[in-house]
């Protein structure tokens, strides 16, 4: 067993060389490998998705890429592929490719979110809970811990603003591995340094993640077989409420329309899109009052996938009535009713409360990345309360998908986005 536990402390072999060049037609991009002096030792990643792959990271040093009239990020606009030992402001251990496709999802969602304080917290590259608010970076790292604060543990967290010092505290009365910040306040820094494992990163950039939202970079899928395939990013369209489309469709002649979301939903559901453009598909999420409920990810049908995030709705809910009544986990709960009369007789009452305030769903909204082909999804969320719904449109169902909202009572609000969001 102790060897095993060693390979997650031992820095992989590196045997990717110093210098990589790109050539499509006549535009060239040539990388240089990002490595750190930690500890009197230069490396860089310390492994790749698993501890037995070595990989590497490249930085665009030199070259532009403009296809189509479209001009592409270049070298000067560096985030996570930027980072040197000065943005470390806490190393810990050199870091591992999870580390950073975590923090750089997160900016991914951030780039749409530059209006408010917002706060992403990932796990295994998804947003297990994302919040923005007016009323500040805390408020928006608790409701985004809130949402799930099981899957939170261990997690990244990414925030668009200054970590202050009450912001830091937050943080530091949870377990993660990695914060990301534009800056940090001095005695923020102190507060989080005292985590003596946890990777403190100053990305300047975060700050000005707008004037990169409309960029696209090129994004490189590669095959088994040794094959690319290159495309351009996925560029939200959906940047203010008035991006939304009306949800209509016709059929034998008759025209039917959704209800125009209110001010509030339009606000949840511009947020929702946005956080949508970091999970993987097949996912719908749902939102209220600027923070995610529950997040469903990587499902391979779509009302499936609306069952499996209600039931994480109501587990997470109900985790949060033990944790924050008891002090202990649900799990720990359900563990202690199985031999201890009492802990059953509260057990029964969080999960009766669960099942009252149908795992705090209703008044929120739903966003999917994909068409509904079926209502069917649609009247499950309906039924758990929501109010408004965005989703591509473009099924040969639309017309029973928007009947299925106009039949709820109260009836439930749709907008299409008018583009997929999908993410593999």
């Amino acid at each position: 067993m102790s060897d095993l536990k060693t390979i997650y402390h031992t820095l992989s072999s590196d045997p990717f060389p110093q210098s990589m060049t790109i050539t499509l037609g006549d535009q060239e991009l040539r990388f240089e490998k990002r490595t750190w002096r930690i500890d009197g030792e230069e490396r860089g990643l310390r492994y790749g998705e698993n501890p037995d792959q070595p990989a590497a990271l490249y930085a665009l040093a030199q070259g532009g890429l403009e296809l189509d009239g479209v001009s592409f990020r270049g070298a000067d606009e560096g985030l996570v592929s930027a980072l040197t030992e000065d943005h470390m402001l806490q190393a810990g251990k050199h870091p591992g490719k999870i580390n950073l496709t975590d923090v750089d999802n997160g900016i991914n969602i951030l780039q749409y979110l530059s209006a408010k304080p917002a706060a992403i917290i990932l796990k295994h590259n998804n947003p297990c809970g994302a919040a923005w608010n007016d009323q500040g970076l805390e408020t928006a790292l608790q409701n985004a811990f809130w949402s799930d604060r099981i899957a939170a543990f261990g997690g990244t967290v990414v925030v668009n603003r200054t970590i202050d010092a009450s912001s830091a505290a937050f943080i530091s009365s949870s377990y993660f591995e990695v914060v990301a910040a534009p800056d940090y306040a001095p005695e923020a820094l102190e507060t989080l340094k005292k985590r003596k494992n946890l990777r403190i990163l100053r990305i300047p950039g975060l700050a000005e993640l707008e004037t990169l939202a409309h960029k696209p970079y090129l994004d490189v899928k590669s095959l088994v077989d040794g094959g690319l395939i290159v495309q351009f990013s996925f560029r939200n369209r959906i940047r203010d409420a008035a991006d939304f489309l009306p949800a209509t469709a016709e059929r034998d002649g008759v025209l039917v329309q959704a209800r125009t979301p209110n001010a509030a939903e339009m606000d949840d559901l511009l947020f929702a899109w946005a956080v949508e453009a970091g999970v993987t598909s097949n996912s719908v999420l749902f939102v209220r009052n600027g923070a995610t409920v529950a997040v469903g990810t990587g499902e391979q049908d779509r009302v499936g996938c609306v069952q499996l995030t209600m039931h994480k709705a109501y587990t997470k809910y109900a985790d949060w009535l033990c944790f924050t009544e008891q002090g202990i986990s649900l799990y720990e709960l359900q563990a202690q009713a199985e031999t201890d009369q009492e802990a059953r007789a509260r057990l029964e009452n969080i999960q009766n409360r669960t099942q009252a305030a149908k795992g705090g769903l209703p008044g929120s909204v739903l966003v999917s990345d994909g068409f509904f082909p079926f209502r069917d999804g649609v009247d499950l969320a309906v039924a758990q309360g929501v109010t408004a719904i965005a989703q591509p449109g473009g099924s040969i169902r639309d017309h029973e998908v928007i009947t299925a909202v106009n039949q709820a009572d109260p009836q439930v609000a749709m907008v299409f986005t008018g583009q997929r969001s999908f993410r593999h």
